[in-house]
């Protein structure tokens, strides 16, 4: 299982390598706007460890690219969950209601997007 509570982490790197998913996942805290250098050119060195060759990773044109789609995806969807409707953290205990009470804020999340937009079903 994942490891919980952060993102990067060796063993969430080798899970996702065994299931043969190429990760793009931050492997250090940079502060916003803060621009990334560019990774050097050539093959990566020998000896980096996991959390070197991620972040060399996310350096490249690629990496950058791919890392970046994160903003157009989710990222906004927790921003306005957190910031706009104030949910900071479960009221329920246990994964099975965990999951319920998430499924109910993310549903209640689209019906509200849907009814901001006025959008009525076909056939009505």
């Amino acid at each position: 299982m994942p490891t919980r509570g952060r993102y990067f982490s060796e063993t969430n790197c080798e899970l996702l390598a065994e299931a043969e998913i190429d990760a793009y996942i931050a492997a250090e805290k940079l502060k916003h706007g803060e621009q990334i250098p560019p990774a050097p050119r050539g093959r990566f060195p020998e000896g980096l460890s996991t959390k070197q060759l991620m972040a060399r990773k996310l350096r490249t044109i690629k990496g950058r690219m791919t890392y970046s789609k994160r903003k157009e995806i989710v990222e906004p969807v927790f921003g306005q969950i957190k910031e706009i409707r104030g949910f900071r953290r479960f009221s329920l205990r246990g994964l099975p209601n965990v999951t319920a009470e998430w499924d109910l804020i993310c549903l209640t999340h689209n019906l509200m997007k849907l009814f901001r937009n006025k959008w009525v079903p076909q056939g009505t």
